[in-house]
């Protein structure tokens, strides 16, 4: 029994822990009749389901599109974000002339932006990655200027004694240094922009994407295909969120050190 408990909870299956306890909830709901199967099928019904429209090649599109989207609008963040944010966190005045407007609009849910840019856009993909880029950007720019701010002043200190240029104390002080804030900007910018283009796709005109599949099948009451295209939208989620924290292990492994 103890052998069976230390090989459970070995680091190695740990975290598969969480989706198991999910998946165990999900069947206990349905074994103690809390909700009725119509609307929320078995697990193991549902990811059969799932592995059928995975091997039919009938989400591919869909997932294509959404994941096209949130990669552009994350790119247009992350080319107008950095450069602003580090900019404007070089120069505390310049962020505090313009803080109250970042946290206005960083605390405006970005769907209630969706009729002001179907104004300005229309009904068009444009649309869908403008407000998600826009909503993403905001995030960019507060941890990148945040970063900047926040550099370790002694490590500013010292490359000034020892006469270093101020636009090298810039480039390879306060950057390297607001990186790690950067990061972690990027990571939550890039899960904004997923989901905010999932909501855009759910109720701006759309003919692809994840959240119209999504709101397709609620509308319809294919209540498979809904719950399994809500866990391909987690999982991709959860996939983007993996690769920019193995990116953040990888390329600013100095974090945290002195």
């Amino acid at each position: 029994m103890l052998a069976l408990r230390r090989f459970l909870l070995h680091p190695r299956w740990l975290p598969l822990l969480g989706p198991a306890l999910l998946l165990a909830l999900w069947q206990l709901m349905l074994s103690a009749h809390w909700v009725r199967p119509v609307l929320l099928p078995p697990p193991g019904q549902t990811l059969a389901y799932l592995v059928g429209v995975l091997r039919s090649g009938a989400v591919w599109p869909d997932l294509a599109a959404t994941l096209g989207r949130t990669l552009s609008a994350f790119g247009l963040a992350v080319a107008i974000g950095v450069p602003l944010g580090v900019l404007l966190g070089a120069s505390v005045g310049a962020y505090r002339s313009v803080e109250f407007l970042i946290d206005f609009f960083r605390s405006t849910p970005s769907s209630a932006l969706i009729p002001l840019f179907m104004l300005i856009f229309g009904i068009t993909d444009a649309n869908k990655i403008a407000i998600s880029a826009f909503g993403a950007a905001l995030i960019v720019l507060f941890n990148s200027a945040y970063g900047v701010m926040n550099a370790k002043k002694t490590r500013i200190m010292a490359a000034r004694i020892m006469g270093v240029s101020r636009w090298h104390v810039f480039k390879d002080v306060l950057l390297m240094e607001s990186l790690a804030q950067t990061f972690v900007g990027l990571r939550s910018a890039v899960s904004m922009a997923l989901v905010i283009v999932i909501v855009a796709e759910m109720f701006i005109g759309s003919e692809t994407g994840l959240g119209h599949r999504i709101i397709d099948a609620q509308q319809v009451f294919n209540v498979k295909d809904m719950y399994s295209s809500i866990l391909i939208t987690g999982a991709l989620g959860y996939l983007l969120n993996l690769a920019f924290l193995l990116a953040e292990k990888r390329l600013i492994h100095w974090s945290g050190k002195a």
